[in-house]
């Protein structure tokens, strides 16, 4: 693959790869996010899942801790979290839902709440959300909620939630309406990020969480393109999470309200959320985010935003992982769901449009306008 390399000229990916990471590269990363509301670490280690109750008890006053997790993850990995805690001193507790995006509503974060009212759950006690980013969202907000906040560890097992939705205390839950219209920002005390976790994914699992390490690199890294393009994803997952770690920790200590900068981070989601609803969450985030990705890259080389070598690159890398970039649906109606985006301010919507590979800024597109951006996004 040939990639821009941003100073006006083109370099071969295979001949600079080696200079930009290291091959083999193990050990524990721990990167600390700073923001005005408290600072925690993130650490990136194989085995954090048997430290979870040791390094719970450093930031934790809790007595009871209760592991929110969907069926399926529970079934590898619940009972090695639970040992962990008791071990530690803690009173550990469960909390299991159903796999999927669908499971993210009001019915399950009400039982959650209620579930922990009748264990007894007081101020100091703390929850902990293992799993991908349904898991981490719905205990997020269950965290933020209950007694109007209790501590929240994150432990993702997924790729996606690894690099974007375990860190930075964004939770909610979806409304027939519109996705995650529903919730607040949290931050978690610890986010522990295991990457043999990631060792029982699927394939198909693992490539939608590179939609999101896709985006991380159209905002900012052809660094992180480049490795892309070139390396098999599991023999460097340490780093891919490191390096989108890093990046969102350096936005959200700018911007924790997602008043400015961090909508940068929304790339290819305002439509890609719009899919998500149109589909009735039937559709995965991961893919979701894919198929944004093109529409919104689209769009920008459609309307003179963007060069077209940019569309081609992020295309070849989207086929390279097997995630989509057709959604199926119309402008019409991508334009009136994505009316319902976060991103909404007064009659417009700040639209995160890339301009160059590696590079994006926000667009305040009024809301008139969404249908010829949806258009450009769908049609060659």
């Amino acid at each position: 693959m040939i990639i821009d390399s941003g100073g006006g000229g083109l370099y071969n990916t295979q001949r600079t790869y080696r200079g930009l990471w290291r091959e083999g590269k193990e050990g524990v990363q721990d990167i600390r996010v700073e923001t005005p509301e408290g600072a925690y670490e993130v650490r990136i280690a194989s085995g954090c899942l048997e430290e979870l109750g040791r390094r719970a008890r450093d930031v934790l006053r809790a007595r009871q801790v209760c592991v929110v997790s969907d069926s399926r993850v529970a079934a590898l990995y619940l009972e090695r979290a639970l040992a962990s805690l008791e071990e530690a001193g803690f009173v550990p507790r469960s909390f299991l839902i159903s796999p999927g995006e669908a499971s993210k509503n009001g019915e399950n974060f009400l039982i959650l709440l209620g579930q922990m009212a009748r264990w007894g759950f007081t101020r100091t006690d703390a929850l902990v959300a293992l799993g991908g980013g349904v898991v981490g969202d719905l205990a997020g907000f269950a965290a933020a909620s209950y007694m109007r906040g209790i501590d929240l560890i994150q432990l993702p097992t997924t790729l996606l939630s690894c690099v974007d939705s375990a860190v930075g205390g964004k939770t909610a839950i979806n409304l027939p309406e519109g996705k995650n219209l529903c919730g607040a920002f949290h931050q978690p005390v610890l986010v522990l990020c295991d990457p043999e976790l990631l060792d029982s994914l699927p394939d198909e699992i693992l490539r939608e969480g590179c939609a999101e390490v896709i985006k991380y690199g159209m905002l900012g890294s052809t660094e992180l393109l480049e490795g892309l393009g070139l390396r098999p994803i599991r023999g460097w997952l340490p780093e891919i999470i490191a390096r989108c770690v890093g990046m969102k920790r350096d936005i959200v200590s700018r911007d924790l309200r997602d008043k400015g900068c961090r909508q940068l981070l929304n790339l290819g989601h305002s439509f890609g959320h719009a899919m998500e609803t149109l589909s009735g969450y039937t559709l995965s985030h991961g893919r979701a985010v894919a198929m944004g990705l093109a529409l919104i890259t689209r769009a920008s080389v459609n309307l003179g935003l963007c060069s077209r070598e940019v569309f081609a690159i992020l295309l070849e890398l989207l086929k390279g992982y097997g995630l989509p970039a057709e959604s199926g649906y119309g402008a019409a109606e991508l334009a009136r769901a994505a009316l319902r985006d976060k991103k909404m301010d007064g009659d417009a919507l700040q639209l995160v449009v890339p301009r160059s590979l590696g590079s994006a800024e926000l667009l305040r597109v009024p809301a008139e306008e969404l249908i010829t951006w949806a258009r450009s996004g769908t049609e060659p």
